[in-house]
């Protein structure tokens, strides 16, 4: 099976209620519906800049709670979302998706943490990206088979808002 995985980030302003880089810092509010609402809108904005189409019934939201460096959580409802979507993409056309992916992000002020084309002479893509200040990561990989393209997004540790 080839893997095709990345991380991709974009500008968080649309999620994010506070842009806090300390360990301190308060979490990030954000209601489940919204940071889904939120993961699509990204899913869909790689898979526009790379040219492929999503298949909408492949849909994988993942709520989480957010767990500490030791293993400890809250009892607060915090959490992460992981949320992830196929693409199929035919095995040939990966570096060339993923090419598009990245330098859209470039351009958009993510920071490229990996990236591979091929390996052993075969494509087989891998983007990582990161947004500088946000935290918000995104997840790109293809699973299932040689033309399978995930997308997947996975949120910082988020706060639901306080209930009424």
């Amino acid at each position: 099976m080839l893997l095709l995985a990345g991380a991709l980030t974009l500008t968080l302003g649309a999620c994010m209620s506070t842009t806090g880089t300390g360990k301190d810092d308060p979490l990030p509010v954000k209601d489940k519906s919204d940071a889904q609402a939120w993961a699509q809108q990204m899913t869909e904005h790689m898979a526009e800049g790379a040219g492929i189409r999503i298949d909408p019934a492949t849909v994988r939201p993942l709520f989480t709670p957010c767990t500490g460096r030791n293993g400890e959580t809250a009892r607060d409802d915090r959490y992460v979302l992981m949320y992830s979507v196929h693409s199929t993409v035919p095995l040939a056309q990966h570096p060339e998706a993923v090419r598009k992916v990245r330098d859209m992000l470039t351009k958009e002020g993510l920071t490229i943490k990996n990236y591979r084309e091929t390996l052993g002479g075969r494509p087989d893509t891998i983007l990582d990206a990161e947004h500088p200040s946000d935290y918000f990561l995104s997840v790109s990989s293809t699973a299932g088979g040689e033309d399978r393209l995930l997308l997947r997004v996975i949120t910082p540790c988020l706060l639901p808002p306080p209930a009424p």
